[in-house]
């Protein structure tokens, strides 16, 4: 596979750092006219570069829903301060001092803990759970609200409400966020806050989607959203495919057994707002998610992250980017003559939280290449001076070569890789457990892969299970019974093992899909398990189906 290392050169990390830059010119936050702008702004810079891009056009509105999600209102910051002992603060310095979705208002009051007795009239603070803290404010009659989060230090946080229009009904104080530092200074003390914003009936919810070539098609995506500036989250991940679409559309071969489509969305609200309304998922062989691929190890503490399909949607994707990576990474040879690493990087089992979630649940194999964790992470500090440029060429030279070799290396070479990737790959799982049901899937996944690669489009054998889906999509609280959701914040933790029974349960029996989450995630949490799925039963996510239970 060396040639697709040779053919990856034209990639520029300067080129994405130098659209990083304008991308973070946009406060991004979900409902916002900051977020459509940006998506007009990646559209015409796809239009420049001659590759045709269609911006689709969804709905925020706080009531409409998108598969399992509601939309939080439309929303603008217009203007916003906070003023304390002589000193004052603003948003033309930094707009995420007001929270995402807060409403306008003004309050002048002493600070103190959202969960005090003599809240009425006060200014409450909060530093975790600040969705339900600042519902508990606004019903006990604080005249306004101040989130915070442990270990911004001098970074305002960036926290959102996500109000949707049913919560207008409570909602009535302004709320705004401050950095951890700044706590001791406000607490048990006199403050003033001002909050201008507009709620609008509806905004644009963005979507912009272009193609190269023909299907099937391997997939990029990328949110977009989040506030100004969020430069590794992901402005990285949206400029780094802006830079992808061009390198393909100027190298894509007719001949090539994958197109390529490319996909920037509002995190999760869009990616289900596309596959809802706009996608043919038959069209997708897998998808590559790349969400915040810019960070640093010195100025940042950050490393590189693939997180690999799950068991259930196993495929030779993760084994190629894994591959690449390792070759692409490398800064010099050992006294043995081995390869050394010359950023830090490790594989990891299948995790939740961007939009990779969506595809995986919905059968299409996705992989995610992360930079993490990451000291900057939801806050102002997340500038571009924070970003590493070799980083963004690792990862977008790998991510490049993969898709390349997947386009254009021979089914025989294709089909080689493949089977060491799962010996290595049930290898690793069969050092602590035994991998009876994991090779069953892995096969099955392999199969898919080749009925790709050689166009015959197989798909997967397994029979069906005992988990039937009445909602698809992500889990969150939109859709949790109210007497429900303390609990299943307690075992948010359990998500990915959640996700994973889920789509193991479309296809195994109940026992065999619980043997496969142990061979999978080696420990598990089955009594935790069984009560979220009890939960989101209850909710009326999933069914069981009967005569399949065992």
């Amino acid at each position: 596979m060396k040639e697709f290392l040779d053919r990856v050169q034209s990639f520029s990390a300067e080129n994405v750092i130098q659209e990083i830059s304008q991308i973070t010119r946009f406060h991004r936050i979900q409902g916002s006219k900051g977020l459509v702008d940006a998506a007009r702004h990646i559209q015409e810079k796809l239009k420049d570069l001659g590759i045709g891009a269609e911006l689709i056009e969804e709905v925020y509105d706080g009531e409409q829903w998108y598969l399992t999600l509601q939309t939080p209102v439309a929303w603008d910051l217009v203007e916003g301060s906070l003023e304390f002992e002589g000193k004052k603060m603003t948003t033309a310095h930094d707009p995420l001092l007001v929270m995402a979705h807060s409403p306008s208002g003004e309050a002048d009051g002493e600070v103190i803990s959202v969960d005090s007795p003599s809240i009425r009239g006060k200014i409450a603070i909060a530093g975790k759970d600040w969705q339900n803290a600042y519902r508990k404010a606004c019903k006990n009659g604080a005249g306004g609200f101040i989130a915070y989060r442990s270990g911004t230090g001098d970074d305002f946080p960036y926290i959102g409400l996500f109000l949707r229009k049913k919560d207008l009904e409570y909602a009535k104080i302004p709320a705004i966020a401050v950095p951890e530092n700044l706590v001791k200074d406000v607490e048990g003390k006199g403050v003033k806050i001002s909050v201008k914003t507009k709620i609008k009936d509806r905004e644009i919810m963005p979507i912009v989607y272009a193609e190269i070539g023909k299907p099937p098609f391997i997939l990029f995506s990328a949110h977009m959203c989040h506030p100004k500036p969020g430069a590794n989250d992901n402005a990285s991940g949206s400029a780094m495919l802006i830079e992808l679409a061009r390198i393909l559309k100027e190298i894509y071969d007719p001949s090539s057994r994958f197109g390529f489509a490319f996909l920037w969305i509002p995190e999760h609200y869009g990616t289900q707002a596309f596959i809802d309304r706009h996608a043919d998922m038959s069209r997708y062989y897998a998808c590559i998610n790349l969400d915040m691929v810019g960070g640093s190890s010195d100025r940042s503490g950050s490393h590189i992250m693939l997180v690999r399909t799950p068991l259930s949607r196993f495929s030779v994707v993760s084994g190629l980017i894994e591959h690449f990576l390792n070759k692409i990474n490398v800064r010099s040879e050992s006294f043995s003559g081995s390869q050394l690493q010359d950023l830090q990087f490790r594989a990891y089992p299948f995790s939740t939280g961007s939009d990779h979630d969506v595809f995986n649940i919905f059968g299409i194999p996705s992989v995610m290449v992360i930079t993490w964790p990451d000291r900057h992470y939801h806050s102002s500090g997340d500038t571009i001076e924070n970003l590493s440029s070799r980083t963004i060429e690792v990862i977008g030279k790998s991510v490049l070569a993969s898709a390349l070799a997947l386009a254009d290396d021979s089914r025989e070479d294709l089909e080689s890789f493949a089977r060491s990737c799962a010996k290595v790959y049930l290898g690793e799982l069969g050092m602590q457990a035994k991998t009876e049901i994991a090779e069953k899937l892995v096969n099955e996944g392999a199969e898919r892969d080749m009925g790709f690669i050689d166009d015959t489009h197989r798909r997967r054998t397994g029979k069906a299970g005992w988990i039937k889906w009445a909602k698809k999509g992500v889990i969150s609280e939109d859709i949790i019974e109210e007497k429900d959701h303390a609990r299943f914040s307690d075992l948010e933790d359990l998500l990915p093992q959640l996700y994973e029974i889920l789509m193991l349960g479309e296809r195994l029996s109940k026992k065999e899909s619980f043997k496969a989450l142990r061979e999978e995630f080696r420990e598990i949490d089955e009594k935790g398990i069984r009560e979220l799925l009890d939960i989101v039963a209850r909710s009326g996510v999933v069914d069981t189906v009967k005569g399949k239970q065992r």
